[in-house]
């Protein structure tokens, strides 16, 4: 689904097929992992969008905010996920399609190393671009003061994928999906 590369082929690629694009774009949401500093993985589900050009190496941008929902603390600087990804840029990003017909499933699993976009300075112009991609993406972000909140940045390094072969069915697929 990425590339050429097969799902047990375990080669990462940046260069999306159609049907990975596609999976991209539309998908509604991702998770995001972390390193705490334990060294543990630290998960959370994210809204993104995905910049409409690559970055000056040719690496795939995706953006996820750090938006006004609940959160357990009010500076989006201290959240878990800023403060790890400052001592560690290194992040992964699955996305995946789930359905009960499972010729239908579908997974990316995108890794790179993420920066936070502050809404001043230098950053400005693509912070503008990021939070215009995410309110295009997701209404919601129209009542929101993205504008004035940090941003994450993903420059994308790999992705792996696996999509479930349409031709399949049957016990093929549920132990292709496994």
């Amino acid at each position: 689904m990425a590339g050429s590369a097969p799902h047990d082929g375990a080669v990462h690629d940046t260069i999306l097929t159609p049907a990975a694009r596609a999976l991209l774009i539309s998908a509604r949401r991702a998770v995001l992992a972390t390193v705490a500093p334990d060294g543990r993985p630290r998960l959370v589900p994210v809204c993104y969008a995905l910049a409409a050009g690559e970055d000056t190496h040719g690496r795939l941008i995706l953006y996820t905010p750090l938006d006004e929902k609940r959160k357990r603390v009010t500076d989006p600087h201290r959240l878990a996920r800023v403060r790890n990804l400052i001592a560690r840029p290194q992040v992964t990003l699955l996305v995946d399609r789930w359905d009960e017909d499972w010729r239908r499933l579908a997974w990316l699993r995108l890794e790179g190393a993420a920066v936070l976009l502050e809404p001043a300075g230098d950053a400005r112009p693509e912070h503008a671009a990021a939070v215009a991609a995410l309110r295009a993406k997701y209404p919601q972000y129209a009542r929101q003061g993205l504008e004035a909140r940090p941003v994450i940045r993903v420059a994308v390094s790999g992705v792996l994928g696996w999509q479930a072969p349409e031709e399949r069915g049957g016990s093929d697929a549920s132990e292709a999906a496994g």
